[in-house]
């Protein structure tokens, strides 16, 4: 279980997104803060793996509060959630060790793809021993050299969903399954898996049944 420190000066704001982050599998809020102080100090008492962190705060910066959560040692992941879209704050965030950065206003979708990615990250990381080039550039999210860019339409965060969905079921699975598997819609799930098999990372196999279509299922190669 990922344990989630919410941090945001506005109390319904906090709550919401509290609500938004409880609703994801594996995914549980262990504390809410409202200001930088108050989230230093749950966050030593409470050991989060990941802190949902507002920008402006009313005592400190939330960069300020990342970095002195660095500075204590503390091994927590965190996520930037705020209206500040100035590229300075934007590139301070990077350099502070964000993991991602939303900006308000967006749906609950945005952020629950981004706990999934995030879950996908952990994972991945915990399954390694020794890591190949290709595992690191996945996880760092570097685009290896010959890889084509995304459709327009398609977002990177939810590619690599569906790649550790594809991953999770070797013996592959529809595009029905994949989209209950990752809270996504039929038709975009199939977006996706019809994006992988083109570009020569998934191969498709027809299922027949008694009458009707076959069914389209697909399997990641690699």
């Amino acid at each position: 279980m990922t344990k989630v420190l919410v941090v945001d000066d506005d109390f319904m704001v906090a709550k919401l997104h509290s609500r938004f982050v409880s609703a994801v599998e594996g995914f549980s809020v262990v504390g809410v803060a409202h200001s930088g102080g108050e989230a230093l100090s749950l966050a030593e008492r409470l050991r989060p793996d990941l802190v949902l962190l507002d920008i402006y705060l009313p005592d400190m910066d939330g960069i300020s509060v990342l970095r002195e959560l660095r500075g204590a040692g503390l091994a927590v992941d965190a996520l930037f959630i705020t209206a500040a879209r100035d590229a300075g704050m934007i590139r301070s965030a990077l350099r502070a060790g964000a993991l991602h950065y939303l900006i308000k206003p967006f749906n609950q979708a945005a952020l629950q793809e981004q706990l999934r990615h995030v879950a996908s990250l952990r994972t991945r990381l915990d399954e390694l021993d020794e890591a190949r080039q290709e595992d690191v550039d996945q996880i760092f999210g570097a685009r290896p050299r010959g890889s084509r860019e995304l459709p327009k339409g398609l977002a990177a965060h939810t590619a690599e969903l569906v790649d550790g969905i594809l991953r999770a079921h070797p013996e592959g699975l529809s595009a029905t399954e994949c989209a209950e598997a990752g809270s996504l819609s039929r038709v975009s799930a199939r977006r996706y898996l019809e994006y992988f098999a083109e570009t020569g990372r998934a191969e498709i196999t027809l299922r027949y049944g008694g009458t009707g279509r076959p069914e389209r299922r697909y399997r990641r190669l690699g």
